[in-house]
């Protein structure tokens, strides 16, 4: 463990490399640590940054710090074309100016996300080797704003753990790079790790009940997990469809907003996002402005995160942000409450796994030359992590698909409109902005320790009421190192409100800082 006296004279040599880039291309050769799209786009217009040039930077950092150096093992695969494609990038550039609102953004993709030119296994390693047909729908969309596959990411196996982030296909854990003794969460974790290392300039992930949110939370992050149907999941491997959304992960709302711009919307083969073109915004990144705490009304959720085991510094860190809050304009109301809460969740039905039907369909419809279609050949292969097989066997044995499964229909059926109802009710009442909550009630457990309390507070209200949710850094905790995260929630299709809150809420507490342990390289010129 590095002492207090090496931590800050980390944090000093790093203070210089935090600036925007636009005030670094002023000093010397772009530093992408902390770099965001708006200070690259600048740096290229005004041609002191190529698409080459920052493409070669993240990949010295990878060289440095994913495999060596600190060792965050937050990646499954890199990219052998990105270079070839910065160099198409930058002759179009030099012809025609930025190709797109995501113009050379190397981007750090969770490996379920299925990508055409570079394996998807969803950290498994039955599925070594597979290169999918296609891309997943934002992968493509991105692709299409010109942005870069830099990587795939490291992930929860199957994307099972909310806890932390170790597969069959990587050896090892991912580490949290703020202190690599400790976990990501899951199960994006590898995505936040990078993304926080400055590995990639912006990541995309997957949220079941936690995935975008915790690791995020865990990483100093900003991410967003969407109105159910708002995006596509179309070539993502699935956990469960009722509850899975893809999204973006950044160091800052403005990037993630930028991306989320991008791939928001209707979907053709993805069912669950038919209208959503009637309810998106039309430009998400107008919601980026200064001033919306002000007046806003918040409410303080702690049915969310007060339960036996959290964690005193939590408490305080998410105390200091309400004052934060009110400090910034808005009116926070301190306790609201779901009416009958309990009662709503208690009695689901019976048991509920879709886990199986949902994987096996997936294959069926876009699994071609995939190695494994059905769990059970997952299971013979003996590919997996042993952290997994019990959940893989027991997912195995189910024999009625979920659409018939009484207790699955009775979390679709009755227990998700309760919810939605009653939450929905609670904001109405004290016309309410958002509600927040800590994301996580303890900070990121030691690698290893399944024993402590884990403090993971994303599973019930956004999951079940198919409604937003966004974390954003709130403050550290052990002697202002580990990060923690605040949670805004909000009414359906609000994402436009939850964005401004979150940004105003960045732009007034400034809590992000990037992680000592992958300091700023010289770049190669």
């Amino acid at each position: 463990m590095r002492s207090i006296v090496r931590q800050l004279a980390a944090l000093a040599t790093l203070a210089t490399a935090v600036s925007s880039a636009t005030a670094q291309q002023s000093r010397g050769p772009f530093n992408v640590v902390e770099a965001t799209i708006g200070g690259v786009h600048d740096a290229f217009k005004t041609k002191s940054l190529t698409c080459r040039q920052l493409v070669q930077a993240y990949f010295d950092r990878i060289a440095a710090y994913d495999k060596q150096g600190p060792a965050l093992n937050s990646l499954i695969v890199v990219n052998p074309r990105a270079l070839t494609i910065a160099d198409s990038l930058d002759k179009r550039f030099a012809k025609e100016g930025l190709t797109g609102p995501l113009h050379c953004v190397p981007t750090i993709v969770k490996d379920n996300y299925e990508t055409n030119d570079l394996q998807t296994t969803a950290g498994s390693g039955a599925l070594e080797g597979w290169i999918p047909k296609r891309d997943a729908t934002m992968v493509a969309r991105i692709k299409a704003a010109g942005a870069i596959i830099l990587a795939k990411s490291s992930m929860a196996e199957w994307a099972f753990s909310p806890l932390e982030t170790v597969n069959s296909i990587l050896p090892g854990y991912t580490h949290n790079p703020y202190d690599i003794n400790r976990v990501t969460a899951g199960s994006s974790g590898g995505t936040a790790a990078a993304v926080a290392a400055s590995l990639g300039l912006v990541g995309l992930g997957t949220d079941t009940g936690n995935s975008i949110r915790g690791p995020s939370a865990h990483q100093a992050l900003f991410g967003i997990r969407s109105t159910m149907g708002l995006t596509s999941r179309a070539g993502v491997v699935p956990l469960n469809n009722r509850a899975d959304i893809a999204g973006p992960m950044a160091r800052s709302v403005s990037d993630a907003v930028r991306v989320f711009n991008v791939v928001a919307g209707e979907d053709a083969d993805d069912a669950v996002t038919a209208g959503a073109d009637a309810k998106r915004e039309k430009d998400y990144n107008t919601f980026v402005k200064p001033g919306a705490l002000k007046g806003a009304r918040i409410g303080v959720l702690r049915q969310a995160y007060e339960r036996p085991g959290i964690d005193t510094e939590v408490v305080r860190v998410f105390n200091n942000a309400l004052k934060e809050l009110r400090a910034a304009g808005a009116t926070v109301i301190d306790t609201v409450v779901v009416d009958s809460l309990n009662a709503l969740t208690r009695g689901q039905g019976g048991g509920c796994n879709p886990f199986k039907f949902d994987v096996e369909r997936y294959f069926a419809a876009r699994g071609e030359g995939a190695p494994v279609k059905t769990l059970r050949e997952v299971i013979r292969t003996r590919k997996f992590h042993p952290s997994v097989e019990a959940r893989l066997v027991s997912a195995d044995s189910a024999t009625v698909a979920p659409e018939d499964l009484p207790g699955c229909k009775f979390r679709e059926e009755v227990v998700k409109p309760r919810v939605r109802a009653a939450v929905t009710a609670l904001m109405d009442s004290l016309k309410l902005d958002a509600v927040v909550y800590p994301t996580w009630s303890n900070p990121p457990r030691l690698i290893g320790d399944m024993q402590t309390p884990a403090g993971d507070n994303s599973q019930l209200f956004s999951p079940t009421t198919g409604f937003p949710a966004m974390t954003i850094p709130m403050g550290y905790t052990r002697g202002d190192r580990l990060p923690a995260g605040m949670t805004f929630l909000g009414r359906a299709w609000s994402e436009g409100k939850l964005i401004a809150l979150a940004f105003d809420y960045e732009r007034t507490a400034h809590h992000r800082r990037p992680p000592t342990s992958t300091p700023a390289l010289r770049l190669a010129r």
